[in-house]
């Protein structure tokens, strides 16, 4: 019976000992550190808990008025949540401020509020802030402008080109507005009929030199011959999606034939044979391989000034507001619409 055991004296014993204790360490040690580590998460859960939640309207109003954070604070945390499209976070803090914050910079929180509800889609509301600063504070450019949006957005167009006068007052350059508006007018006035409009659109962008893109694409719609008429060829590689569109039998040969580049397109697209190359690799590309390939072009929209780019064609950049800025981007793409044509017919 004493063979299975080891004598306490033996050195074994100890080298046996020492494993057993180093063993009994490590298990506590790994469970213990990982219980610290749940410990922690759970931890730094609670604690970014209280940043996903804002605090009730008493708590923030008891929390701003403490002072233990700057107004400038609340308005950069405001600001945070309005970049990151949580506008109605910011409402709220925007709207404890006004009530409780310092009145020197009333005016400049209730543009922020203005602005923010503009963002947030709540038109009429930004409509009153405006209208309220406006009141006290008629020279105030910013708020003219966003009042102008809103008047836009809601398609009060007399209302807009009544807000550009006191902007032509403040000496801002309202050309690009003021076309741009009475063009959206035109286009939105029941009472006239689709050549009454086309001659309008047509006088304002002789007149004025802008919106070639909006005025054209009405026109290429709707009365493609008058298009052709009054068409500019310097303009074609902006309006090359307007172009390529447009139905094979309303193209007119002789303006085609007399611009390289709408030579080209419309070889590349597969209506004419009057190009054998281009300089612009897509429709190089599109001439050579003579329709026998299933490809196409696709268009992307890039704004000039902020350089937001957007899927769909815009004549007012919703990022900036810039107007006429649109830039026309395009690239080689499967012609899915052909391949479900050629589809079709081999059914038939």
């Amino acid at each position: 019976m004493n063979t299975f055991f080891i004598e306490y004296r033996d050195p074994l014993f100890g080298i046996i000992i020492f494993f057993v204790i180093i063993f009994v360490i490590t298990f506590f040690s790994y469970w213990w550190g990982r219980y610290k580590s749940k410990e922690d998460y759970r931890h730094l859960d609670k604690f970014l808990k209280q940043f996903r939640t804002l605090p009730s309207q008493n708590e923030l109003k008891v929390l701003i008025t403490k002072g233990e954070l700057s107004e400038k604070s609340w308005l950069l945390l405001a600001n945070s949540y309005f970049k990151n499209g949580d506008y109605e976070k910011s409402i709220e803090i925007y709207n404890e401020i006004l009530k409780v914050g310092d009145k020197a910079n009333y005016r400049d929180t209730m543009f922020l509020l203005g602005k923010t509800y503009f963002k947030a889609g709540f038109l009429e509301r930004a409509k009153q802030i405006f209208l309220e600063i406006l009141k006290n504070n008629p020279r105030t450019p910013q708020a003219l402008h966003y009042l102008l949006l809103v008047y836009e957005y809601t398609r009060e167009y007399d209302l807009a080109l009544g807000v550009l006068e006191p902007l032509d007052e403040l000496q801002k350059d309202i050309s690009s507005d003021s076309a741009y508006l009475k063009s959206l007018a035109i286009l939105n006035d029941v009472k006239l009929s689709a050549d009454e409009k086309s001659v309008q659109l047509l006088n304002i962008y002789v007149s004025s030199n802008q919106l070639a893109y909006m005025v054209f694409e009405y026109l290429f719609r709707v009365n493609p011959q008058l298009a052709w008429k009054n068409f500019d060829s310097s303009k074609s590689e902006r309006l090359i999606d307007i172009l390529w569109h447009v139905d094979k039998k309303d193209l007119d040969l002789d303006i085609i034939s007399q611009n390289s580049f709408l030579r080209e397109l419309y070889t590349a697209r597969g209506d004419l044979s009057l190009a054998t190359k281009s300089s612009v690799f897509e429709l190089d590309v599109l001439i050579h391989l003579s329709r026998k390939a299933s490809a196409t072009l696709s268009f992307e929209y890039l704004c000039d000034n902020c350089k937001q780019l957007y899927p769909f064609a815009f004549n007012r950049c919703s990022n900036c507001h810039s107007i006429d800025t649109s830039r026309v981007e395009f690239s080689l793409c499967k012609d899915y619409h052909r391949d479900f044509s050629e589809e079709n017919n081999s059914f038939q």
